[in-house]
């Protein structure tokens, strides 16, 4: 990154202004670099001087830098920022941002955030259902999840096999097997399969139990 900088320098010395493009490379850089601090300060930079940040600058500062850091607090306020600033948002910040929150704890707010999708003329994807019900399940509310597991239809999203996945290690993960077991005979019905981490869950359970499930 520090060449990357020095080239970037380069270019404002020698009198050629770094479009948006060139100012996002730069941010997502020190982001993936763990260099929040630098992200952040070329993102006010940009912010009070202009180029005037789009969506995937937004994005890209929300989901690699803070929400990868720990810092939601931050990642809700550049959340408000864009919504104040009239960009026009599309599912992926509110999935990044339910992400951020259901991995730092923050089920309530993530629900909230969820359910604001509808009021704002948006239908959640397979991957946000994921998030939730993964997040869900974690939080130790499975039949929550698997409530939302069942209304996906509702927004005319199927799950798939990473939905299927998700929500059986979620019951397994809050000892609901007989559930679990149920949802695999579905899921493999649908011409699914399970994959690693939820056939090790099984193996798991039929090591200690010494049951046999058909995986």
């Amino acid at each position: 990154m520090d060449k990357a900088r020095r080239v970037f320098n380069l270019m404002i010395e020698k009198g050629c202004a770094p479009n948006i493009v060139t100012y996002s490379t730069m941010i997502n850089g020190y982001c993936k670099a763990k260099r929040l601090d630098e992200a952040m300060e070329l993102f006010h930079e940009i912010s009070q001087k202009g180029p005037i940040p789009g969506t995937v600058t937004y994005n890209t500062l929300m989901q690699d830098g803070l929400c990868k850091t720990g810092h939601i607090e931050e990642a809700l306020e550049l959340f408000q920022a864009m919504r104040n600033r009239g960009l026009g948002l599309d599912i992926v910040p509110y999935t990044i941002l339910i992400d951020g929150l259901c991995k730092a704890g923050h089920i309530e707010v993530a629900k909230e955030l969820f359910h604001q999708l509808s009021d704002n003329g948006l239908k959640p994807d397979v991957y946000a259902y994921c998030i939730m019900i993964n997040g869900l399940c974690k939080e130790g509310l499975p039949d929550e999840a698997y409530r939302m597991f069942g209304s996906m239809g509702d927004n005319d999203c199927l799950p798939n096999s990473c939905c299927y996945n998700v929500m059986i290690r979620g019951f397994l993960q809050n000892s609901y097997t007989s559930k679990a077991t149920q949802l695999l005979t579905e899921m493999v019905g649908k011409g699914f399969s399970a994959d690693i981490f939820t056939a090790t869950l099984f193996m798991d359970l039929i090591v200690h139990s010494n049951k046999s499930i058909l995986l």
